[in-house]
């Protein structure tokens, strides 16, 4: 099995290396792939050192599946091509989400849509993922039709240089600044750029690519995407409103029987999903389970996930090893 990891070097491209390593996804040859200027770096992984090389010689080498965390405009550009020398692409940017010729997978929601024709899979957005994890299951037994979902976003979702602020804020240095604004002892109500609507693009990927993904685009869905100064994981608060009414205590027995779902939701304990216990774990968060006092047949829930793991580089190789357990590569 060669696996080929291209931005191989940055924070996501990082982690997709560790989760590869952890979850012993079998690479007989490892092809980091990065831009021109890191090309000939070397880089760890499994205790051997693997030289970095470049998008051309990545191709030539016929890798069986390349995983893809290096940016829109380069996945728009390469990705192309490496499907057509016959590779399978994960792309982890939000180039080929919303092509209507690409699967948007979350494993546990919709892998069953995959087939071995499917040679550039698109990998959801970090805050959609986690939330149609938590979704799936209640939407099979109680049929979403509405949700309100407030986010607080993780700096890791921006990139090292939002890492770089935030603690050169916490020290009080002058240094690059990945937002407009100061991020430590803030909250940012921004997450990419307006769109004409009013709403930002990540709002907005949150609407489609969760209709997209659940294959229901009757589910109504409004989104408020904030960036607030943590590490560990995005937050969500999440406002469901289902066709048919539900028991609580059926709805925590659901979600604590659903792949991918841990319940964290004792409230005399004060257990619940902090990115505190969300960073490093695949798994999402859900929690502060309660019913929607307002209206009827409505349902809050609170829901935290590791952004770099399940939000990116674990659901990516997830979606590789549903491929080769079901003999869907090359």
């Amino acid at each position: 099995m060669k696996v080929a990891v291209v931005g191989a070097t940055g924070l996501v491209g990082t982690k997709m290396l560790q989760v590869l390593t952890e979850r012993n996804f079998p690479v007989t040859e490892l092809l980091p792939v990065a831009s021109a200027k890191s090309v000939g770096k070397e880089i760890d992984f499994k205790g051997k050192k693997y030289k970095v090389v470049s998008m051309e010689d990545a191709i030539a080498a016929k890798p069986d599946v390349a995983l893809f965390s290096a940016g829109g405009s380069t996945s728009l550009e390469w990705a192309p091509k490496f499907a057509e020398a016959g590779i399978t692409v994960i792309d982890n940017s939000s180039a080929w989400r919303m092509d209507p010729n690409k699967k948007l997978v979350v494993p546990e929601v919709n892998a069953e849509v995959l087939t071995k024709e499917d040679k550039i899979i698109a990998n959801p957005n970090c805050s959609t993922i986690q939330m149609v994890v938590a979704l799936q299951p209640l939407h099979k037994k109680y049929k979403i039709t509405r949700v309100v979902v407030s986010t607080y976003q993780s700096v890791t979702g921006t990139g090292v240089k939002a890492v770089e602020q935030l603690m050169n804020e916490r020290k009080n240095e002058e240094g690059p600044m990945a937002y407009k604004y100061p991020i430590d002892l803030n909250v940012i109500p921004q997450i990419d750029v307006f769109l004409e609507n009013g709403y930002t693009k990540e709002e907005m990927k949150m609407v489609n690519e969760t209709r997209k993904i659940m294959q229901d685009d009757s589910i109504r869905l409004t989104s408020t995407t904030v960036r607030i100064p943590v590490m560990g994981g995005h937050s969500e608060s999440v406002n469901v409103e289902f066709e048919n009414d539900f028991d609580l205590d059926e709805v925590k027995q659901l979600l604590s029987e659903s792949d991918g779902v841990t319940l964290q939701d004792n409230i005399q304990e004060q257990v619940y999903p902090m990115p505190l216990w969300a960073h490093e774990k695949d798994d999402v968060f859900v929690g502060r389970l309660r019913r929607d006092e307002s209206q009827p047949n409505t349902l809050n829930m609170w829901i935290v996930s590791d952004n770099l793991r399940k939000g990116a580089a674990t659901n990516a190789i997830q979606i590789a090893e549903y491929l080769l357990k079901n003999d869907l590569l090359n």
